[in-house]
Parts: structure tokens; C-alpha cells; sequence
């Protein structure tokens, strides 16, 4: 059987190395299969996934003009089915609302106010932003005022 890149066939682990394990292909030749290539997931130690004498599907990915086989065994499986689109909850778009802030509540202003009672309304609900303002930008320059 000749071995072409792209070809899924069987083979059986041979030895496992720190960086990997080798593969006996049919024909009596044998391949590499890179610990970056056992699995999906983060590979720390080739024996969590692979046991010498198991037979494992592999993807022949490259054969080098010396004779180097490169295997895959995770491009071997088949692809992990992806959660449908609608399952996911949505990532709001745009730009983020701004904090919501607490605003002192006003009196409902009758019709029959004057001009200096709705301008002294005004200056209180004025001061005391004014006040939170200056609270909320001192806590972002280091807190205190020098005396």
C-alpha cells in the first residue's frame, strides 16, 4: 500500500518519547506522531493518551524526501460537532452602557413655584452633583488633598 499525505490508515505504537510516539504503519514502515499532534486538548505527558502496543488511527500529514513520516492521530477523529448557534447566549454588541449613578430624587416641582424657589432647587440638586463629581475624581488621583 503506498502512503500518500492525507491518508487516514491504522497503525500500532511502537515506543512513546517525551515529544511523542512512534507508530508502526503497514508495508514495515513506522512514523512520528508529534505530542502536539495526540490530541485536541493540552498534552503534558504522551502516556495520558497513548499506550505502546495500542492501535490508533492516524492521518499521514507529511513524508519528508529521507523518508520521515509525520502522523496525526487528532486530525484522525472525526471533528468535535460545534454547539449550534443559537445555544450560545449573545455577546452584546456596540459600545458598554455607562454605570448606572445614584441621582438624588427632586420633589415634584408644582406649577406654582417661583423663579427664586426653582432656581434654589436647581443649585441644590447642582452642588450636590458638583460634590459627587469631585468624590469620584479625587478617588481617581490618589484620594487626598493636599492642605
Amino acid at each position: 500500500m503506498e502512503l500518500t499525505v492525507g491518508t487516514i490508515i491504522t497503525g500500532k505504537v511502537t515506543s512513546i518519547t517525551k515529544f511523542g510516539a512512534f507508530v508502526a504503519l503497514p508495508d514495515g514502515k513506522s512514523g512520528l506522531v508529534h505530542i502536539s499532534e495526540v490530541a485536541g486538548t493540552f498534552v503534558s505527558d504522551v502516556h495520558d493518551f497513548l499506550t505502546q502496543g495500542q492501535e490508533v488511527p492516524v492521518k499521514v500529514l507529511s513524508i519528508s524526501p529521507e523518508g520521515k513520516i509525520s502522523l496525526s492521530v487528532k486530525q484522525a477523529q472525526p471533528p468535535k460537532p460545534r454547539p449550534p448557534h443559537g445555544d450560545r447566549p449573545a455577546r452584546p454588541r456596540g459600545p458598554r452602557p455607562a454605570p448606572a449613578r445614584s441621582v438624588p430624587a427632586q420633589p415634584a416641582a408644582p406649577a406654582e413655584l417661583s423663579f427664586e424657589d426653582k432656581l434654589k432647587q436647581f443649585m441644590s440638586v447642582s452642588d450636590s452633583k458638583q460634590s459627587e463629581l469631585n468624590r469620584y475624581m479625587a478617588s481617581k488621583r490618589g484620594g487626598r488633598r493636599r492642605k
